[in-house]
């Protein structure tokens, strides 16, 4: 972020700053939840095949873990290199 929008944020009016706080945490929650639907439609489209009983079969709960460890350490892994990445674009001011 530019030092001069991180100045106009500091300028603003405190009631100010707590709405952009509220609305961040508000895109927050939704990118979660985003994510978290997106997991569940993942695996479960991969993993589950038919519908004869009320839980899991061994086969399909073995593959609804590994598809969602794979799922998270990849979004682990594009948010550790986006740090990577801004933080690089930070220090290039």
């Amino acid at each position: 972020m530019e030092k001069s929008m991180i100045g106009d944020l500091d300028s603003l009016p405190e009631a100010d700053k707590l709405r952009m706080a509220s609305m961040i945490d508000q895109l927050q929650v939704r990118d979660s939840l985003r994510m978290y639907n997106s997991l569940v439609e993942r695996c479960f489209t991969d993993c589950v095949d038919s519908f004869k009983r009320k839980t899991l079969d061994k086969q399909e709960e073995t593959c609804v873990r590994r598809c969602a460890e794979k799922f998270l350490k990849h979004s682990m892994r594009v948010g550790l290199r986006f740090a990577e990445l801004n933080q690089g674009a930070v220090t290039q001011d």
